[in-house]
């Protein structure tokens, strides 16, 4: 999944994270974004990558110290914050990431479409994905929507759909320096008339980040148990949007 010219540029942040440059370092790498890609368990990971085991331990290990995480956020260069969108998006929880030990959080909770596990994710003007965090399924978007915007950087329009229709919402966006786009509901005395509608169509970038994330097999449909193995999943993902740029 990664060209030579991806792998120049990504090499050096992973190293930046105190990652052994071994000589099999790449093909670890291939074999943990085969797996996200395809979704397949990972003693079914193809032998050219090298021990299933052993890709395993370091996606593992990595992933407790975070490592993808910084990685991701390492990635981002200059995003274009004159515009932000936040939305929410539910994955399924497949049987196997069922089971987690009590003492490990899952972030998995019940819904209607089952176990779940939501994605609550922020965007740039440019759709390209700046922060998220994860949450059971059940967790609505604006019970998240304060931890997900206190790690925002400043934009100028935050943008949302009516689900994020708060008054405490609203005043923090505007504490934080933006200003909020976000739809009242139907039943609202105040009404819609100070909504910029033209900007709020733009709220499809954020379904299109979405769209990009869960092309991932692994993340459309959540196989791991514990929440730091899915976080820096969906970290990994992001920073492959990032990549190319």
């Amino acid at each position: 999944m990664l060209t030579d010219q991806m792998w120049i540029k990504l090499k050096p942040v992973i190293l930046n994270q105190g990652i052994y440059n071994k000589s099999t370092l790449r093909n670890t790498i291939e074999g943990i974004l085969y797996r996200m890609r395809v979704g397949c368990p990972w003693r079914d990971l193809p032998d050219q990558f090298g021990r299933w085991n052993t890709i395993y331990k370091c996606f593992n290990h990595w992933s407790f110290k975070g490592k993808f995480l910084e990685i991701f956020k390492n990635l981002i260069v200059d995003p274009d914050l004159e515009w932000g969108f936040i939305d929410g998006s539910i994955v399924k929880a497949h049987q196997h990431s069922m089971g987690a030990q009590k003492h490990e959080e899952a972030a998995i909770g019940k819904s209607k479409g089952g176990n779940t596990t939501k994605i609550h994710l922020a965007v740039d003007s440019s759709g390209n994905p700046i922060e998220f965090t994860i949450t059971e399924g059940q967790v609505h978007d604006s019970k998240e929507a304060k931890v997900l915007l206190d790690l925002l950087p400043q934009s100028d329009f935050t943008i949302a759909d009516k689900g994020y229709d708060s008054n405490d919402i609203r005043v923090q966006i505007e504490l934080n320096g933006s200003k909020p786009i976000i739809p009242r509901k139907s039943n609202s005395k105040i009404g819609n008339d100070d909504i910029d509608w033209h900007l709020y169509k733009y709220r499809h970038l954020v379904e299109n980040a979405f769209a990009k994330l869960k092309v991932h097999r692994a993340i459309s449909t959540r196989y791991d148990k514990l929440k730091r193995n899915f976080e820096n999943l969906i970290a990994l993902a992001c920073a492959l949007i990032w990549l190319p740029l």
